[in-house]
């Protein structure tokens, strides 16, 4: 809340520090540190399509914010302001946008009433809505005119594109999910992390992404009885106290990553990753990961990261909320627990049937090559706006 309160204190001097205003500028917006992974291949081919504008980035959560605010895709990161009527105009005059795109969910009335006042492109991207949204209620009609604002409305499913019908929106394209165009290249990057093939060495490796205590009390039993030759590698989606709490529960040697240096880390049998930025290089070492969110309320984090490397993925029961893993579930290629007892079989079947496992991971790498498209879909939109004269 600190961060949240002190870091929109300077938002306006920042951007008079860095927006002059002869600059030309595209604005995309962010919740958190997930919706700017959605939004980061369109920023990437944006900033490459239009170099002659500075590409500003504003986020609401701190989690986002503190970990990208100096991503080099953006001329300019900060906190939007609360959504009144002053800040709206106040923040559009200081960015003066040719052209605007929010990610996902974000929806601020003030600030899109007053970018349709003054007539600027603005985009909603990977969009993704379910019935019992504002919108789609008798007493959501104030919602539903801000959510009219949107120029135009690129959504992930065709779900999301008929319920936009219902409420009179069919300036809707059904594009995908700019998240599969984001991991599908992460497997031509070098993800090669010397640490991670030094502890792992020619075991098979569980590799358990973003957890919570809820993700960690489940797996706790596996990875206590498991065999010598299978290794665990935990990274905790927050960095505090509990680490220690779960370390404290593990029957083999671990080893944390702020604690590596001068070890043998092939003595270990689990490695808990103590620090943010690596997960996605991590899974390109996992033979299968654990994703976690899904077995508390907190939300289920990422499986699209882990499926580009062709993995078999098991979650938690809740997400119900997350339409990507619905459906690579009904493909087999994800696996949901709700208890120790269901974690311990999946993992015991994947572990010790070489086929499966293989079988299942072709599938998760399959279904992220098949879903790619979003981000040129988009693109193609904003190359008419520009061709028309309106960025």
């Amino acid at each position: 809340m600190k961060l949240f309160v002190s870091g929109r204190t300077q938002v306006f001097e920042n951007l008079s520090q860095h927006i002059t205003p002869e600059d030309k500028t595209i604005w995309f917006h962010c919740a958190s540190l997930g919706e700017f992974e959605q939004g980061l291949p369109i920023m990437e081919v944006v900033k490459k399509e239009f170099p002659n504008h500075k590409i500003v980035v504003s986020f609401f959560s701190p989690s986002g914010y503190e970990v990208k605010k100096t991503t080099p895709v953006a001329d300019v990161v900060i906190y939007l302001p609360l959504d009144t009527i002053s800040n709206a105009k106040k923040f559009i005059n200081a960015v003066h946008p040719s052209l605007v795109l929010f990610v996902k969910y974000e929806f601020w009335p003030n600030y899109l009433f007053e970018l349709k006042n003054r007539n600027i492109p603005t985009l909603l991207i990977s969009g993704l809505f379910r019935e019992g949204q504002v919108f789609f209620k008798g007493h959501g009609s104030f919602m539903r005119k801000a959510l009219k604002s949107f120029d135009h409305i690129f959504v992930q499913d065709k779900t999301s594109e008929k319920l936009l019908k219902h409420i009179n929106i069919t300036n809707v394209t059904v594009s995908g999910d700019t998240r599969f165009d984001r991991v599908s290249h992460q497997i031509e990057h070098d993800n090669s992390l010397p640490f991670i093939s030094a502890f792992k060495e020619n075991s098979l490796c569980i590799v358990c992404g973003s957890t919570w205590p809820e993700d960690e009390a489940i797996l706790l039993n596996y990875i206590n009885e498991a065999t010598e030759d299978v290794k665990f590698i935990i990274a905790p989606h927050t960095i505090d106290s509990k680490i220690e709490q779960f370390r404290k529960k593990l029957k083999g040697p671990s080893v944390l990553y702020s604690e590596k240096e001068g070890k043998n880390l092939a003595d270990y049998s689990v490695f808990i990753i103590d620090t943010i930025g690596l997960l996605t290089k991590i899974y390109s070492y996992a033979d299968i990961a654990y994703v976690g969110g899904a077995m508390g309320k907190t939300g289920l984090h990422n499986i699209l990261e882990p499926a580009t490397f062709g993995i078999p993925i098991v979650i938690g029961k809740n997400f119900e909320n997350f339409p990507e893993a619905k459906r690579l579930q009904q493909l087999a290629g994800l696996f949901v627990v709700d208890s120790a007892t269901e974690c311990t079989e999946i993992l015991t079947k994947l572990v010790t049937n070489g086929s499966f496992r293989e079988k299942t991971g072709m599938i998760a790498g399959h279904f992220v090559n098949s879903n790619t498209g979003a981000t040129n879909i988009t693109l193609d939109y904003i190359t008419k706006l520009h061709r028309n004269g309106l960025i």
